[in-house]
């Protein structure tokens, strides 16, 4: 058997591995276009900052270490130029030559490159950038020991354009962040990526949002934005998305679907006999949903790259698709997704609902507690979990990482309570916030509670809701919302007469919690409330007017 792979890192090195543990007669061949077959591209940006102090420390393997450890024939600075799919043979150009190779099965990994949209002024400048790479980080770096830049725009303020952000604002530089869409950190909710945002201005980061960058003038150094604004910058990088690198593949005659994708069946078989395909260049299955996607993501790729080894072996295996759980630590916060947001839930016809709670990431009496908002998006009558954020200083990737196993668990809201998860003082919570997210979700599919979420808050209060703010006036220090109806819950039952009946009142606490409290007495006395969800602590990031 000889296959031939092409591309490396993530899911051609994962593929090439598997093949040899379960292969040793096989002839392997990794050709990769770049210098490098095996480099974490995950933790280039922290080598920007220094935070990765060693550029070497990103480089995992090389064609040698492979050769001796894999008995792999690794062909780095080599191109797959053509693919002959009736003979069975690519071409290789390495140089100035290029020769023939033939394969039994032949794996693209070709990965994705960045989006650069056409922009008036690009090929003038000298100081744009993206990072993809080792050589994009080389660049980088070098260009930054040579000018020593004291400005930098980052455009896009997706998962590495963030993380670019950090790692530049680190080195010291005055960093401005600009983003087409209307919030930082797409994948996310509006409500919880402003605290992702506020974290952002808080570490003096410029932010620019429902803007694109249009032309650069003066070689980069002056950026324009579509309302005409200029930006001043010594560096700018461009961090838009990716594409996926489907020019052999559609030469080949492979077919292709949404965005360029290169599609593939649940074995990773292409349209084109013995031609499989792995990682950022195909198209998987939205697993809640069932629906084409592209989620480029590390670990997905290396489980698509293990998996067609298998296949190729004549192991029994059949990709189920890819949730995109993703995390990213912006400073001192950290925020994370899994499944669909409620944007994606809403946009795919979902029945949905949507419950908010804050807890801390351990008992709140140790020290260094720190609070963690979580989010939830599920279907209100059968409980099933489509999508879950977190946000929080520390503890937001065990949660996360939690509800993303009870998604691909098949889990409900009901089984969240159920889970029982490590406990003490230093580590977590007695009920922890995976458990009680569970408990809010499991109120609302019963009936003992009705949320109100953030965006609805404003028509009800038009309509003539009142806020009944059940803090107490301590509490108050931090900010209280304007024209709310005040009366701490500890006096709510005995102070009954000072609420109308006729009025429907949105009740609000710090969290949600004592508001939950206040709304099972309330209802039980014949009043018409609801339940503001994530309370204070959501309405003070996202809805800032609202607060006095």
């Amino acid at each position: 058997m000889k296959v031939m792979i092409v591309g490396g890192v993530a899911g051609g090195m994962s593929a090439a591995t598997r093949l040899r543990r379960l292969n040793e007669q096989a002839e392997i061949i990794v050709v990769e276009k770049g210098p490098h077959v095996s480099f974490a591209n995950c933790g280039l940006p922290y080598h920007v900052s220094g935070e990765i102090a060693e550029r070497e420390s990103l480089l995992l393997h090389t064609p040698d270490s492979l050769k001796a450890r894999f008995n792999l024939d690794v062909r780095v600075s080599s191109e797959v130029t053509e693919i002959n799919p009736d003979d069975k043979k690519v071409a290789i150009k390495k140089g100035e030559e290029t020769y023939w190779e033939t394969y039994d099965s032949l794996i693209l990994s070709p990965g994705a490159r960045p989006f650069i949209p056409p922009i008036e002024g690009l090929a003038e400048a000298k100081n744009v950038f993206s990072l993809r790479n080792v050589p994009d980080l080389d660049k980088i770096m070098t260009y930054v020991k040579e000018t020593q830049p004291k400005k930098a725009l980052v455009i896009g303020a997706g998962f590495i354009g963030l993380e670019m952000v950090e790692n530049l604002a680190e080195t010291g530089m005055e960093v401005t962040l600009v983003e087409k869409a209307p919030h930082v950190l797409p994948p996310l909710d509006e409500e919880m990526a402003a605290f992702v945002q506020k974290e952002l201005v808080e570490n003096d980061i410029r932010v620019i949002l429902g803007q694109s960058a249009v032309g650069f003038e003066n070689e980069g150094k002056t950026v324009r934005l579509e309302d005409g604004s200029l930006l001043e910058t010594d560096l700018v990088i461009m961090s838009v998305g990716v594409l996926p690198e489907n020019g052999l593949a559609e030469s080949a005659g492979i077919e292709l679907g949404m965005r360029g994708g290169i599609l593939v069946d649940e074995h990773y078989q292409t349209n084109v006999s013995d031609i499989y395909a792995v990682g950022d260049a195909i198209i998987v299955k939205q697993q809640i949903t069932g629906e084409d996607a592209m989620i480029s993501l590390a670990s997905p790729a290396n489980r698509q790259g293990r998996q067609v080894a298998d296949i190729i072996s004549g192991v029994k295996r059949k990709n189920k698709g890819s949730i995109g759980t993703a995390i990213v630590r912006v400073f001192n916060m950290s925020a994370a997704s899994t499944g669909l947001s409620e944007r994606q839930a809403k946009m795919a016809g979902l029945n949905y609902a949507v419950a908010h709670t804050r807890g801390a990431d351990h008992a709140s009496y140790y020290p260094d507690s720190t609070p963690v908002t979580l989010k939830l998006v599920f279907n209100p009558e059968t409980g099933q979990i489509y999508g879950a954020q977190g946000v929080g200083i520390k503890g937001v990737d065990k949660r996360i990482d939690v509800l993303a196993t009870a998604i691909k668990g098949d889990l409900t809201v009901e089984d969240l309570p159920e889970l029982e998860l490590t406990y003490a003082p230093p580590f977590g919570v007695a009920k922890d916030p995976v458990n009680m997210i569970g408990y809010v979700a499991l109120n609302v599919i019963e009936g003992l509670t009705t949320l109100v979420q953030w965006h609805e808050v404003e028509e009800k209060l038009a309509q003539g809701a009142k806020i009944l703010d059940v803090r107490v006036p301590d509490e108050f220090t931090v900010g209280e919302f304007k024209e709310a109806v005040h009366i701490p819950l500890p006096q709510l039952r005995e102070r009954l007469s000072e609420l109308d009946k006729d009025t429907h009142y949105m009740i609000a606490c710090a969290s949600g919690q004592r508001s939950y409290m206040a709304e099972r007495v309330l209802v039980q006395e014949g009043y018409d409330v609801s339940n503001m969800s994530g309370s204070f602590t959501i309405y003070s990031v996202v809805k800032p007017d609202m607060i006095k």
